[in-house]
């Protein structure tokens, strides 16, 4: 079927950017931070106002609605995810949006703040974007592509399929998650209540790139008890929890094992934080790989690492305690051929090459495969993401737009 495609992807794309979504780690509350509901109180309305009766945000923050099947076929119910939030790495307050139009190539530099550039020598993807409109913050704040392109497109999409009931499709299913970006993105998610056997997230990154691999990740923290004594009197007493972690952070590999020196499919051991005082410290640590045999390799180096150290501290505790997080979504999405094969067949006619591709990170997709919904990720043309140098292209956006929309139909063609 020839379809003519007209949209409203970068329209709501710049409506929703302007809506402070920041996730709060340090938030014990879900969503962690209110105004995320700004947003998917808007999505909601939206999608009322298009006809889905049971569009609706929950007091999580999850927005959740369907659009009712039009065939008589029996299809899989497939689900579109994005997430909400923005990163806590850089604020997401008063974005102001910029598009330079019919992009001829070069440096752009940001007019809010311009010692922010985004160099075409450090954004080789700029290369494939001569002549499209690229949108981009005022370089004060990030701007959110991350993941709002996947909203919006995933909204024009939806859009799209109910103008046009001539294109046959199963049941879709919508998911709008908060605090993705800090970990907890399917924390409450009602499986059940969403009712897909399989999904797609809508966050990854060059045009045509499908991901069906993840890191899998864990969380390590080390608590360690010094001894303490009075400065002044401390000659043989006192061991500082506070110099133990700096000594632990010294002994780190410096060429290897560290996001800084790795790419493909390496992974790391990764300080995040350390806090404390004389008396007591903690150290956390995330450690990343994409085999399950990497991630023991590297938790094995650090408690080599602590060992040897403590032996310095021979009156000092520690206790290291290791937490799994995700794990590579390919072991679930390897015996779901057809979930990745329908996704680059559409990427296929919506014009561009399909792309297989690992994630260096984790989405809500990685989750959602362990917990029954086999879910990999489809790209939304977002680059340079949680940074002031953010960007996306519309024509980018418009391309995952006609993805969603054949894959919805090639989910019907082949069932």
């Amino acid at each position: 079927m020839s379809i003519r495609f007209t949209h409203t992807v970068t329209e709501r794309f710049l409506r929703y950017v302007v809506i402070d979504t920041q996730s709060d780690p340090a938030s014990e509350t879900c969503p962690s931070t209110e105004k995320q509901k700004d947003l998917g109180r808007l999505l909601a309305a939206e999608l009322q106002a298009m006809g889905i009766r049971d569009a609706h945000l929950d007091e999580y923050g999850y927005v959740y609605a369907t659009i009712p099947a039009n065939t008589d076929k029996k299809v899989p119910v497939i689900c579109f995810c994005s997430h909400m939030d923005t990163s806590p790495d850089c604020t997401g307050k008063d974005v102001k949006p910029q598009i330079v139009r019919n992009y001829r190539g070069g440096d752009i530099v940001l007019p809010g703040d311009p010692t922010q550039i985004i160099r075409a020598a450090d954004h080789p993807a700029l290369l494939d974007q001569i002549g499209h409109d690229i949108v981009t913050s005022d370089g004060t704040t990030l701007l959110g592509a991350d993941n709002k392109a996947g909203l919006a497109e995933i909204m024009d999409a939806v859009h799209f399929l109910l103008q046009n009931p001539q294109i046959k499709h199963g049941a879709i299913k919508i998911l709008f998650t908060p605090d993705e970006e800090i970990g907890r993105g399917v924390d409450k998610v009602d499986l059940k209540k969403l009712g897909a056997d399989f999904a797609y997230t809508i966050d990854g990154e060059t045009a045509g790139n499908i991901e069906d691999e993840t890191f899998s990740a864990d969380a390590a923290t080390l608590t360690i008890e010094g001894v303490s004594a009075h400065p002044g009197f401390a000659k043989g007493k006192m061991e500082h929890a506070i110099k133990i972690a700096a000594a632990i952070v010294e002994r780190l590999p410096r060429g290897s094992c560290s996001p800084e020196t790795t790419e493909g499919k390496e992974g790391f051991l990764h300080p995040i934080g350390i806090s404390g005082a004389l008396e007591k410290a903690t150290l956390s640590f995330i450690v990343r790989d994409f085999t399950d045999e990497g991630l023991k390799e590297k938790e094995v180096l650090l408690e080599g690492i602590v060992k040897e150290v403590m032996k310095g501290f021979p009156r000092s505790t520690c206790r290291l305690e290791i937490k799994q997080q995700y794990r590579n979504m390919k072991r679930v999405i390897d015996h779901h051929p057809q979930v990745v094969d329908n996704a680059m067949e559409a990427i296929r006619r919506a014009g561009l090459k399909p792309v297989k591709a690992s994630v260096r990170g984790g989405t809500d997709g990685s989750r959602l495969s362990f917990m029954g919904l086999p879910c990999p990720n489809i790209f939304a043309g977002e680059h340079a993401f949680h940074s002031r140098l953010e960007w996306v292209s519309r024509q980018d956006m418009e391309r995952a737009v006609q993805t969603i929309v054949h894959l919805a139909m090639i989910w019907e063609e082949r069932a």
